[in-house]
């Protein structure tokens, strides 16, 4: 009995595998953010258009708009999400995004997806106290659970394997990327 994962369309994913396979130029995209300051910590920004094989899509253009600050004891005025909180919010959809692709390409019926996630970061490298420690993450912890009623658990820690190796916002944050920041 072949099992159909109910976040995802098995058949629409597999008509974009095709498409991509056939036009690696429909792989290509492009996400935008515009941020401006709101006073204090605080920062809003709004999306920008997303481009797919070089066509601009605007209709994404301030579509939604996303805020962030820093807690109080980070001198923040906690009206906000934390940017740690947002890197955090990404790896989780994008597992949640991957771990439903997999799971419809491997005939695996998924009924939940839960993640906890937990960031650390030493702040004595952002604030220069130290120059020996990054001003970056130390670590970021996943814990994944899946509720899949009938799915052998072997199966379940393959899918999470794979996950690692597919994750996009995963390889982003565990591999260099180049990130390049010009004053305007």
């Amino acid at each position: 009995m072949s099992k159909v994962h109910p976040f995802l369309d098995a058949k629409a994913l597999s008509e974009t595998i095709d498409a991509v396979r056939q036009d690696r130029s429909l792989g290509h995209v492009t996400f935008s953010l515009e941020g401006k300051s709101a006073g204090d910590l605080r920062l809003v920004s709004t999306t920008g258009p997303i481009s797919q094989a070089g066509n601009k899509d605007e209709s994404r253009r301030g579509k939604f708009t996303l805020q962030s600050d820093e807690p109080t004891s980070l001198l923040g005025t906690d009206s906000a999400v934390s940017p740690a909180e947002y890197v955090m919010k990404g790896l989780a959809g994008c597992y949640a995004v991957t771990l439903a692709a997999l799971a419809s390409q491997e005939g695996i019926t998924l009924k939940n997806i839960d993640v906890e996630l937990e960031f650390d970061v030493d702040l004595s490298g952002f604030l220069g106290i130290d120059k020996s420690v990054r001003p970056g993450a130390k670590q970021i912890r996943v814990d994944v659970a899946l509720d899949s009623p009938g799915t052998p658990k072997a199966d379940l820690e393959r899918l999470v394997q794979r996950l690692q190796e597919h994750s996009p916002i995963r390889d982003t944050l565990a591999n260099p990327v180049d990130v390049v920041t010009h004053l305007r």
